[in-house]
């Protein structure tokens, strides 16, 4: 489309003169055109040369600009690769500042063109350096095949291009590196030497000044340890430099690097390795601090750390400027980007943007920093493009400025206005985000002195957390309103000594003081959890990375369910190639949905019940998500499951779907070979023995202790046959079993049994058969009289229990359980909850109505203490040792006013629920 009827806006000519020998010098361009090569020769003595040189050219490329760019970007390089670079570079540089100046493009459209030629430009100077040592015979084995992929060779593109982001007259910043690979041992120097010569060659090729100009300004500064490297390195020493030495600027560089020549695919080989540098696994608000001191390095270094004056100001790296926005960008992308994918573009509008999706900066922020970041870069490439100078400073004379409100088609003072402002906006919006000073300045310092100087505050700069300088000097920021909060405690003696243990079993400290300055809700969020449990304030300390799961955006959302989080851990694991990682990483990810669980009902964001529910959801998402990765990963040896595959089934409490903080899961495998023998593997394996030793490798997947400690502990003892079974079942041999050998104990358990895991078509035959099984009519009197043998055999082995456990003991959980599976088994129902087992038991008439109400509320009550229980102690709670926070909120859970009448309404509740049950049972 012409660019003529596309023209938005003007500038005007600050020297008219020059203005009209440059509009006549293109006589066939007509209307706004001519207005816009007057304004732009009449303002630009940079632009006005290229369109007095490249008239005849730019009257047939303003037809239909785009067309224009996709015909340099196709050009072939022709034997003098120099010369045409030069020439296509000044038509890119014409083509863009007119497309710019008249609107006609906006600011990703004209970065984008600047951008796609760099990237052809390199690769073009690249093959042509190439070629020449492939044809001389230097560079070991390679061949004219082996020129477009550049032998070996990659250059990644940093900064403003890696981003497509390019200014108007932007130097570009190169990292050159090698695939050391694809060379024997004894051709290593001499690739290498080659490829050097290669980097060289092509660097002149770009940026050498002749008659024709240069192409690009190229540094390749940005390499490991440029003061000692070589310009071209090999992939594996770069990978061990930035393993072991490599510093907070190089990671945020590496956010916008990009493959843009040669050897692509071992480009993007290279960038994924360092994908553990670049994104940490945890939210790594540490980097904030390493943002902060790099732009007070920059601001010193320069001299820009002086008010915002408009005068030679810096538009990149003065108070208010681009590196301003692009630093609370990439610095926001880094801190979250190891666990969010998404946030892992380059580009800086699109880094707003979807940080705002994401919901780590608000909305309105975002899209006030991307308009002030456009009209920045727009200034910045005008400043730039009067005399094709690479300067990023406002005029520092009335001159100057009027000639560049000219070019902006402004009046000058409007134009100062709209700047200033714009400088100072931004400069308040991203400041406050660095400077931890700042923010400390602000904190609380009502700290009673009875704290402060405590022994056990005086012991803290001891601790491994406090070793290194920095992370005292967060903690002296953050002490104080840590003490304060400690202090409004019911026993602030009791807070202290949690958060001391909390701070003694932290490792390190940097990462996780920086967590907490960043987010000082945090602050209030452990001190609740030390009030109440010293048990978990400790967990926190060897698990501190959950907190980051607070901070994730949707920590306080509804809780998703089962299918939901399903997927997300599914998601999470197939990001990670390697088996152990994928173990590691669904420990991390299952440890903070449980953080999650622990503190909605710490606050009283849920209630038990409910809590109950999702800690099941919880262990059969992690079920479902890694039943299919062990699958994959014992196929590599073995072959595909032979048959229909194998279901997870969880009996008891999963099955039921009611666990606590503590619970582990009992479990059953059933699989259906389908009449296949064998797998089909590298070592295939007879049909049983394949499952049974997959059911070995999940049951290690689950429970083995990684760096990341353990998932769930897993009990199979309730498969058939108990312990002297196999560890899986056929669904032939399930079948036979249930219908001819099962105990009725058996079949009161499978009241509670539901698939977890496994392909759907298998899941819904088990839970057919279970369906019918329990449907099959039943004689009362024995049921019964096998529950009270049930009864008998527990009380004998583990007796009434400690009173504070709530499950062993006539009237409490374990028991009221077993009159419920009575009575679904009894009712032919194959309800699994507890409630509706009981309320079978009414419907069939075993029981009254009134006394299964009674043995539901008991069962409710005992649930909740028992919930509670588990979540802020091991074991069953002590009332002399639990402190005054945890006691309050058992309390409050079970709906009671103090631990007496907790204890009062327990022995009274389970003593009339044992008289119910022994009254409904056959004596003996």
């Amino acid at each position: 489309m012409d660019m003529t009827d596309r023209i938005t806006r003007l500038p005007t000519a600050f020297e008219a003169e020059l203005g009209a020998e440059a509009r006549d010098a293109v006589p066939g361009a007509g209307g706004a055109m001519r207005d816009l090569l007057m304004g732009a020769g009449g303002s630009s003595p940079y632009l006005k040369g290229l369109i007095l040189r490249e008239a005849g050219w730019l009257e047939e490329a303003a037809a239909d600009p785009e067309a224009a760019l996709e015909a340099i970007l196709a050009q072939p390089p022709g034997e003098e690769v120099g010369v045409t670079l030069r020439r296509a570079k000044r038509r890119v540089a014409l083509l863009t500042g007119l497309a710019d100046l008249g609107g006609v493009w906006c600011l990703e459209e004209v970065t984008g063109a600047l951008t796609r030629f760099a990237d052809r430009a390199v690769q073009l100077a690249l093959e042509e350096a190439i070629t020449r040592e492939i044809k001389r015979g230097k560079l070991p084995g390679a061949t004219e095949a082996d020129i477009p992929a550049a032998g070996g060779m990659v250059v990644l593109a940093m900064g403003k291009m890696g981003a497509g982001e390019l200014n108007y007259s932007s130097d570009i910043d190169l990292i050159c590196l090698f695939d050391e690979t694809r060379f024997p041992r004894d051709d290593f120097h001499d690739a290498r030497a080659s490829f050097v010569r290669a980097t060289r060659r092509m660097a002149a090729t770009l940026s050498d000044l002749t008659g024709e100009g240069y192409v690009f300004r190229t540094d390749l500064r940005l390499r490991p340890d440029p003061a000692v490297t070589p310009v071209c390195i090999a992939m594996e020493a770069a990978e061990r430099y930035y393993e072991s030495l490599g510093r907070a600027w190089e990671r945020a560089a590496f956010v916008k690097a990009r493959a843009c020549a040669g050897d692509i695919a071992a480009g993007e080989r290279f960038l994924e390795s360092l994908r553990p540098f670049v994104w940490r696994r945890h939210l790594d608000f540490a980097a904030i601090q390493d943002a902060h001191d790099m732009r007070l390095r920059y601001r010193d270094a320069k001299g820009l750390g002086g008010p915002i004056t408009l005068a030679g100001h810096d538009m990149k790296l003065g108070r208010g400027g681009i590196r301003e926005i692009e630093f609370f960008t990439q610095t926001r992308q880094i801190i979250a980007g190891g666990r969010d994918p998404d946030l892992r573009v380059r580009g800086t509008v699109d880094g707003l943007r979807v940080l705002s999706r994401k919901g780590w900066i608000p909305g309105d922020v975002s899209e006030t920093l991307v308009t002030d970041y456009r009209a920045h870069r727009e200034v910045e490439h005008r400043v730039q493009m009067i005399h094709d100078a690479q300067t990023h400073a406002l005029p520092g004379s009335a001159e100057g400025f009027a000639r560049l409100a000219a070019l902006m088609g402004r009046e000058v003072p409007s134009l100062k206005a709209e700047l200033t402002a714009r400088l100072e906006e931004v400069h308040g919006l991203t400041e406050g985000f660095f400077a931890p000073e700042a923010r400390a300045a602000a904190s609380r310092s009502d700290v009673p002195e009875e704290l402060a100087c405590s022994e056990v505050v005086a012991r803290w700069p001891r601790y491994p957390a406090l070793r290194s300088d920095r992370a005292l000097a967060i903690f002296k920021r953050l002490k104080p309103e840590i003490l304060s909060r400690i202090a409004e405690a019911t026993r602030p003696e009791e807070a202290l000594s949690a958060f001391d243990g909390f701070l003694a079993g932290l490792p390190a400290g940097v990462q996780v003081f920086s967590l907490f300055e960043a987010n000082p809700h945090l602050v209030d969020l452990l001190a609740d959890i030390v009030s109440i449990s010293p048990d978990l304030a400790r967990h926190l300390s060897r698990n501190a990375h959950v907190f980051d799961a607070v901070i994730g955006g949707d920590f306080f959302s509804p809780w998703p369910g089962v299918a939901a989080l399903t997927s997300e851990l599914s998601e999470v694991l197939a990001r990670e190639p390697d088996y152990e990682r994928r173990l590691d990483m669904a420990r991390r990810w299952s440890k903070e949905w449980h953080f999650r669980i622990g503190v909605h009902l710490l606050r009283a964001l849920s209630e038990p019940e409910e809590a109950a529910a999702q800690y099941a959801d919880l262990a059969r998402a992690c079920l479902a998500a890694i039943l299919p990765v062990v699958q994959e990963e014992f196929a590599r040896k073995h072959g595909a499951a032979p048959g229909r595959g194998a279901v997870v089934v969880g009996m008891g409490s999963l099955g039921a779907g009611r666990l606590n903080a503590a619970s582990d899961l009992d479990l059953i495998v059933i699989y259906d070979p389908d009449g296949v023998e064998t797998s089909e593997g590298r070592r295939p394996l007879p049909s049983r023995t394949y499952y049974a030793r997959l059911t070995q490798a999940l049951v290690t997947a689950m429970t083995a202790p990684t760096a990341e400690g353990r998932l769930y502990e897993v009990d199979m003892r309730l498969r058939p046959s108990g312990n002297q079974g196999p560890v899986a079942t056929s669904l032939a041999a399930f079948t036979t079993y249930q219908r001819e050998e099962a105990w009725v104990w058996e079949h009161l358990a499978l009241t509670r049994a539901r698939v977890a895991a496994g392909p759907a078509a298998l899941a819904t035959e088990v839970e057919a058969f279970r369906t019918e099984v329990l449907a099959a009519p039943r004689d009362r009197d024995e049921v019964l009289k096998e529950l009270a043998t049930m009864r008998g055999r527990i009380a004998a082995a583990k007796g009434k229990g400690a009173f504070w456990d709530a499950k062993i003991g006539p009237g409490w959980m374990q028991d009221i359980e077993l009159v419920s599976q009575a009575g679904a088994l009894l009712s032919g129902r194959a309800s699994r909850q507890v409630a509706a087992g009981l309320a079978s038991a009414a419907a069939c008439g075993w029981l009254g109505k009134a006394d299964a109400d009674h043995l539901a509320a008991t069962y409710r009550l005992c649930q909740s203490l028992q919930i509670g229980a588990r979540l802020v102690t091991q074991g069953a709670p002590d009332p002399d040792t639990l402190g005054a926070g945890g006691l309050a909120f058992l309390c409050r859970i079970t709906g009671c006013e103090s631990l007496d009448a907790l204890r009062e309404r327990l022995e009274k509740m389970t003593g009339t629920a044992a008289g119910i049950i022994a009254a409904a049972l056959p004596e003996g």
